[in-house]
């Protein structure tokens, strides 16, 4: 029997419904992993990276020639270019969807994803890429995918062929200690970090995980972070091209460059709460504060600073302040004929560290009443503030009858100085803290002082230190450390 047309048609139409509908129950009863991961990864022949160009300055930059070298490469390329706030002079982007323009700050007139450079990423991996790379041969970001799934390392990279390619370096980041450590990387092309223009290429979940993703710098932000973590980062021998018409080629504008990186650079660490550098040969980097400003933690309540609460420990720069002015002090007493000794906490650190206790927040020294005569500054403190030739504060503290010595007017890191007097051999005083050290204690202890190193420099301590530590603080104190108030916060955790 011969089919119509029409049949033929019929016919044709059911076979085709017949293989959709198979296709559709096929795709149903797939895992919904495997359904999510190919949709990320788009099809087969598609990206699977998304290229986000965040290292920029709007003002001198070869973005055009970036985005267009990748585009030549692969005309679906998606392409981020992300800016905290709308670029001007106006950046020069080809209008066509998978190349997008992603302003950080958000806006009353835009939704919240806008703000969330996330949102545009659609695809597995991301490849974060600075101004002045460009793309020369094809296939460069697919190989990187392929090491970087391989295994080992979280991140791969890949140096741009410009006048400051990228190098391998270790970084130990120290959050107790507010310290950032730099040096060479023992297995490189592995490393902790990089230091100079390089391709990084991360899984998106990777990347938007982190507390701070595209904070710039890029590469400083984005490492500290890593690092952290125990992330590791390959370094490939596939180097991308440098652009044609490089950025910042004019003096003025690197001038410009250099002078807002390193304003965004010490934004960073500081909001990142890093506030030392250290470098490979021992250059020091400081962020914290200094004599022109205050110190990084405020008003100290039950002997507990804040930054305890934050499984933190006195900033580097504060034990810096502290030291130098415990130096300071120590100098002018001596000078002056004053006998002093270490007091409190501050002979505790010098017999248990030789210095300052790592999370302690000022100096105590007791001297004798009868010397603070002898002394020009502590005799004008009598009267009033003092500012001395360094900067230095010397004052009557507020709390009671003692001296305080201040780093300067504005950072308040101090030295106490606590006068005594003996009476019946006992050595007492007219304030009393509510300190479980501050107690009386024999005259012999002071007959004669004994030099101890403490804080970079020979200072007096009470002869037999272990046992006036134990008279004040209890048996063991040296061997068994312990924060300042162990009712609020104790050195193993919250109490």
């Amino acid at each position: 029997m011969r089919l119509t047309r029409c049949q033929a048609a019929l016919a044709a139409a059911i076979t085709l419904n017949l293989l959709v509908l198979f296709y559709v129950s096929w795709l149903h009863h797939q895992p919904r992993s495997s359904r999510t991961r190919g949709s990320r990864r788009g099809s087969a022949s598609g990206p699977r990276v998304t290229i986000l160009v965040r290292e920029f300055e709007a003002f001198d930059n070869a973005i055009p020639e970036l985005v267009d070298s990748f585009l030549q490469q692969e005309p679906a390329q998606p392409m981020v270019v992300v800016a905290d706030t709308l670029p001007y002079p106006p950046l020069a982007l080809p209008r066509i969807p998978n190349v997008r323009l992603a302003l950080l700050q958000p806006a009353l007139d835009r939704p919240a994803a806008a703000s969330r450079p996330e949102t545009y990423v659609a695809t597995e991996y991301v490849a974060l890429v600075p101004d002045g790379a460009r793309a020369e041969a094809p296939g460069q970001l697919e190989r990187m995918v392929e090491v970087l799934r391989a295994g080992g390392a979280r991140l791969v990279a890949a140096p741009v062929a410009s006048t400051n390619p990228a190098r391998c370096l270790a970084l130990n980041v120290s959050l107790r200690e507010w310290t950032a450590r730099y040096g060479p990387a023992p297995s490189a092309p592995r490393c902790d970090a990089l230091d100079g223009d390089a391709v990084v290429l991360l899984r998106a979940r990777d990347l938007f995980n982190l507390s701070a993703p595209l904070a710039r710098p890029v590469g400083t932000g984005l490492f500290l972070q890593t690092a952290l973590r125990g992330w590791t980062v390959q370094m490939l021998d596939m180097p991308f091209g440098a652009a044609r018409q490089p950025p910042l080629a004019t003096a003025h504008a690197r001038w410009k460059a250099e002078r807002e990186g390193r304003a965004r650079r010490a934004a960073l660490l500081r909001a990142l709460g890093i506030r030392l550098v250290s470098w490979e040969g021992g250059r020091l980097e400081w962020f914290g504060c200094n004599k022109e400003t205050p110190r990084c933690f405020g008003t100290v309540v039950g002997d507990t600073p804040a930054y305890l609460y934050e499984e933190r420990w006195t900033p580097p720069c504060c034990l810096r302040a502290l030291r130098e002015t415990a130096r300071y002090v120590v100098g002018v007493l001596e000078a002056a004929g004053v006998r002093y000794w270490l007091e409190g906490g501050s002979l505790l650190g010098a017999a248990r560290h030789g210095d300052i206790i790592p999370w302690d927040y000022d100096v105590d020294l007791g001297i004798y009443l009868e010397d603070v005569g002898n002394c020009e500054q502590l005799r004008g403190a009598e009267a009033g503030s003092v500012v001395d030739e360094r900067g230095f504060v010397w004052e009557k503290a507020v709390e009671g009858d003692f001296f305080r010595v201040q780093y300067s007017e504005s950072n308040h890191l101090h030295v106490d100085l606590w006068p005594f007097y003996p009476r019946n051999g006992v050595m007492t005083k007219d304030t009393w803290l509510d300190h479980r050290q501050d107690v009386e204690f024999p005259e012999h202890f002071l007959q004669p002082l004994v030099p101890l190193p403490f804080a970079g420099f020979m200072a007096q301590a009470p002869n037999n230190y272990r046992r006036f530590l134990e008279l004040k603080f209890g048996p063991g104190v040296i061997e068994n450390p312990e924060y300042p108030n162990p009712a609020l916060l104790s050195l193993g955790g919250s109490s």
